[in-house]
């Protein structure tokens, strides 16, 4: 059994796809689909399938494959003969007008290449890498850091684990020929950013902190174990201690505002989103993996609480009964609305965690202690 629910994604997931919004739970047909969700939500499907494969668990994965084929789906039917994946989708199924997103871009290819890698069915395997193979002909067009980091990640864990593949020369050949350069471009371009904008009291890529922050320390890390390049580690994790500076006051996590963001002199509050907090947790197990430093362990401890009332409201955004999540925190309490972001935010800082626990520092053979996160969840469980 896994140790959440998937009742309120299977909610928003119609014939077509994740739905993007909710009004509470129940799904807002007239907002439509986005391909950034259906992205994350094939990720959450891989990431929960790898637990479920290393646990006892098995009797989760029919389910975990069966949405994984529906957000699969949407990003084939999405994705243009150029490579490029529209993002935004009407409930009717036709595409919304809009300017092509670089972020939408990385992040789907960020989760095609861990389903290409991990998906359980390797009959599936094969169309994946040609979607995936066919979106990495666009890294040249992206401008966006968030973009780029996104595609570096993808890039990066692909050469990482080119060894594993089996039976499909063509897709190694051009992974080892044509991804080293977008690992090292890309890698150049975020350390570029840092060095023309860190100073001695802000030690980040950006004048000011924005959205999805942990995306940048994250394919750092990841561009270190391609590279191996010192100044890179270097910069991953003077970056990543820096946001969780910023984001851990007093020890509990306190997600960037997105109402006025975060500078060198201001830090907004409101309104606190919970995907910031599941960047937090993916850079967080990222850099665990890498260094097998354990003080990683309690920042990712603290991303799950969050989600389970140690956050400035002292409420659970997260519904444990059905796996729904509140789409925020205000100045006035939670935002009641449960979405696609906010709900795979919640599954994802579950699922990264999990696999945290379950596989370790990768190279240095260190595992998460369990035994300490249970306070916020114990009370939850009394309510």
């Amino acid at each position: 059994m896994l140790p959440v629910k998937l009742d309120h994604l299977q909610r928003l997931t119609d014939d077509t796809g994740l739905l993007e919004h909710a009004f509470g739970k129940i799904p807002r047909r007239k907002e439509g689909y986005s391909t950034d969700d259906n992205a994350r939500a094939l990720w959450m499907c891989i990431e929960w399938i790898r637990y479920a494969e290393r646990t006892n668990a098995a009797e989760a994965i029919p389910l975990l494959c069966s949405l994984a084929d529906k957000y699969l789906e949407f990003l084939i039917w999405v994705q243009g003969e150029d490579g490029r994946f529209h993002n935004n989708v009407f409930y009717n199924r036709t595409f919304e007008p809009e300017v092509p997103s670089d972020d939408c871009q990385g992040r789907t290819l960020w989760a095609l290449a861990v389903a290409s890698l991990d998906h359980p069915d390797k009959r599936r395997i094969p169309t994946i890498r040609k979607v995936c193979q066919r979106g990495f002909s666009l890294t040249s067009a992206l401008q966006f850091p968030r973009g780029m980091a996104h595609t570096l990640s993808a890039a990066a864990t692909l050469l990482t684990r080119m060894d594993e593949v089996q039976g499909d020369d063509v897709f190694v050949d051009w992974a080892k020929r044509e991804l080293p350069q977008v690992v090292e471009h890309f890698a150049e371009h975020l350390c570029q950013l840092y060095a023309t904008n860190q100073r001695p009291q802000w030690h980040w890529f950006e004048p000011t902190m924005t959205y999805a922050n942990g995306v940048f320390p994250w394919a750092l890390f990841g561009a270190y174990q391609v590279l191996e390049d010192e100044n890179i580690r270097f910069i991953a994790e003077t970056s990543l201690a820096f946001l969780i500076e910023r984001m851990t006051p007093g020890g509990v996590v306190r997600p960037i505002g997105n109402r006025g963001w975060a500078g060198p002199n201001h830090m907004s509050v409101w309104d606190q989103q919970p995907l910031e907090v599941m960047k937090l947790a993916l850079a967080s197990a990222k850099a665990f993996e890498v260094t097998g430093e354990v003080h990683y362990q309690a920042v990712l401890k603290q991303c799950v609480a969050w989600f389970y009332g140690e956050n400035d409201a002292g409420q659970p955004l997260a519904d444990a009964e059905d796996g729904g999540c509140c789409d925020g925190i205000n100045e006035d309490g939670l935002n009641p609305n449960q979405g696609a972001e906010s709900t795979l935010s919640y599954l994802l800082t579950e699922a990264i965690y999990h696999n945290a626990w379950v596989e370790g520092g990768h190279s240095h053979g260190n595992h998460i202690d369990d035994t300490q996160l249970d306070a916020a969840k114990t009370r939850v469980s009394r309510v």
